[in-house]
């Protein structure tokens, strides 16, 4: 069964992504969860917030995946289309959304608990995948989430990048390797091929090495990617900024300093950055500003992505130009 649009909306998109989007519990202060005083209640997932920092900036998005005929379903569902995602979700009656919980053991140290084996969206299927969907968008995001979720995840995520290639669609590949889903061998092999595949890859300068190898230094990481195919290489380098090699020039660009508060989310807010800045055809230095911008405005809040900016809001990380009139 493939996804479906939702009734009432539209079916243009720029960009289509999907994975698994979870229901998230999060401490409401510092502490050991079974001591906290309460917990809010949200959602959470890499492809979901790529999407949500899409559509913040004025990129049409619609998000596809399974989450199951329940309350929570019905959360993630709303969430997202109150972002103005357009949302294809296949309902699954033989498994639950999952869920997730962050506790906050100090203001600093996040830890995340995942209850999503068996969850409705590691059961995404081949034939999940709407082919004509994809060739109507400018551009696939996948990460390497979804094929860790399962094999049958796995296979969809190809499926969709074939059928993107296919109709001549722009693949853009985030790795976000999860330790606790799969091994780094596996990872590795996994990541290879799909990068074969991309016209952009993300990933952090571990992630790359994963993939590629270790190796002395960015650029090499970043070269040995752009060997496999790729065009555009980012590097998610964290307080350090970024690197990227377009076209086989590098560029980097520094970070941009704010007070952290919680960095879960900043990842995929500095990829939604960098894409939207893409499709609008901007240049290497102002795709990778803004990238870093979403990215810092994610770290100034709790949660996934609650932080990020609309467009008409990056200025405020200006330091020249810190008040709105």
């Amino acid at each position: 069964m493939s996804a479906q649009i939702e009734p009432g909306q539209s079916q243009a998109t720029d960009v289509v992504t999907f994975g698994e989007t979870m229901a998230l519990f999060k401490a409401d202060t510092p502490g050991p969860l079974a001591h906290v005083p309460g917990l809010s209640l949200g959602i959470g997932g890499a492809e979901s917030n790529v999407a949500v920092a899409l559509q913040r900036l004025g990129t049409s998005v619609t998000w596809l995946g399974r989450v199951g005929n329940d309350s929570l379903g019905d959360l993630v569902v709303r969430e997202l289309r109150a972002e103005g995602i357009t949302v294809a979700p296949i309902r699954d009656d033989a498994a639950p959304t999952g869920l997730m919980i962050k506790e906050r053991r100090t203001a600093d140290a996040v830890k995340v608990w995942y209850y999503r084996s068996g969850s409705a969206g590691s059961r995404l299927h081949p034939d999940d995948i709407p082919a004509d969907l994809i060739a109507r968008a400018r551009l696939l995001h996948v990460t390497g989430i979804t094929p860790a979720l399962s094999s049958s995840a796995a296979l969809a995520t190809q499926q969709a990048i074939d059928c993107a290639r296919a109709a001549g669609v722009l693949v853009s590949f985030d790795l976000n390797y999860r330790a606790a889903l799969w091994p780094q061998e596996a990872a590795g092999r996994q990541f290879r091929q799909i990068m074969a595949k991309a016209d952009i890859v993300f990933a952090g300068d571990d992630e790359a090495a994963i993939a590629v190898g270790p190796a002395p230094g960015p650029g090499e990481l970043a070269s040995r990617i752009a060997a496999l195919g790729p065009t555009q290489v980012i590097l998610k380098r964290g307080a350090q900024g970024c690197l990227a090699l377009i076209d086989g020039n590098e560029y980097a660009r520094e970070a941009v300093p704010v007070r952290v508060v919680d960095t879960v989310g900043a990842g995929d807010a500095f990829v939604g950055g960098y894409l939207s800045e893409m499709l609008r055809k901007s240049d290497i230095d102002q795709r990778l500003l803004t990238a870093n911008q979403v990215g810092a405005f994610a770290c100034l809040v709790p949660g996934d992505w609650e932080g990020m900016p609309r467009r008409a809001e990056l200025h405020l990380l200006d330091p020249s130009d810190p008040v709105s009139r």
